[in-house]
């Protein structure tokens, strides 16, 4: 017999592993490392969206990294969307050398705390979503 899905342990394995990354991401911020802030609050964002993927449908979500598509079955204004699109290239930014640079220097402090802004008002509004 295989094992029971636990959909409660899972949604809290996401939301916990979530605030971890969140915490991580607020200290790259006041350490000034902008680029991996922005690269852990990509993660911050999807995990968030995992956890209401498993809560909407009670299966694992998909393997991806892109933001928009675990949100699509979400009901989402035009500015968040952008803010998931835009984000999701956080998470590509921050990894390949060949554009590692371009974003570093894309990352000064205000674009950076633009994007943390847009980043918590996301978490904010889906651990709302993941309450109810």
């Amino acid at each position: 017999m295989g094992k029971k899905f636990d959909k409660v342990g899972i949604i809290n394995f996401w939301i916990a592993s979530s605030e971890r990354d969140w915490k991580t991401m607020n200290n790259l911020v006041t350490s000034k490392d902008y680029a991996w802030a922005l690269f852990l609050g990509h993660l911050v964002i999807e995990k968030l969206l995992k956890a209401l993927v498993v809560k909407h449908t009670s299966g694992h979500p998909p393997f991806t990294h892109n933001l928009a598509s675990l949100a699509r079955n979400l009901e989402l204004s035009l500015e968040q969307k952008n803010w998931l699109e835009e984000i999701t290239t956080f998470n590509l930014n921050a990894r390949y050398d060949d554009v590692k640079m371009e974003f570093y220097k894309k990352c000064t402090k205000q674009f950076t705390l633009d994007r943390i802004a847009n980043i918590n008002g996301l978490r904010k509004w889906i651990k709302k979503e993941l309450s109810q």
